[in-house]
């Protein structure tokens, strides 16, 4: 995030919000993250004081945002700012990397409540173009 003390709604976790209803994206292993986009988006739907077509473009927009914040990490790891140095490490790209998944996860899921499917189709399309041996089966 850009500030410190700035609180992405679509980053922010249950224990930062008693409005957040869903699992806990730190629930236990085998909890789908799809369910935790749906409570996420439901959250997210509840709390926000926005018309709909405004609240589905400023979720879109937050994909440029959370983007932006994965090339600064990178700038920042690799110490490519002379001014700032080796201000970040990889393992903030990698989280930022994260933010950037489920930020697009909520878009999709904002723009349709078909979103787990939506993904899933466009995943084995992707995987079927792969050469080689398909993405889907056990090596």
């Amino acid at each position: 995030m850009s500030a410190p003390d700035a609180v992405s709604p679509v980053t922010a976790t249950a224990a930062n919000s008693p409005a957040f209803s869903g699992p806990s994206p730190a629930s236990p292993a085998g909890t789908v993250p799809w369910d935790t986009i749906d409570a996420l988006v439901g959250w997210l739907d509840r709390e926000s004081v926005l018309p709909a077509e405004q609240e589905r473009l400023l979720r879109l927009l937050k994909l440029s945002e959370e983007a932006g914040e994965v090339a600064q990490a990178v700038i920042g790891a690799t110490g490519q700012n002379p001014r700032k140095g080796r201000s970040h490490s990889w393992e903030d790209v990698h989280a930022e990397l994260c933010d950037v998944i489920v930020t697009a996860m909520v878009a999709l899921r904002t723009l349709t409540p078909e979103a787990r499917q939506v993904f899933e189709g466009h995943l084995r399309r992707v995987a079927e173009r792969v050469p080689g041996p398909r993405c889907d089966r056990p090596r």
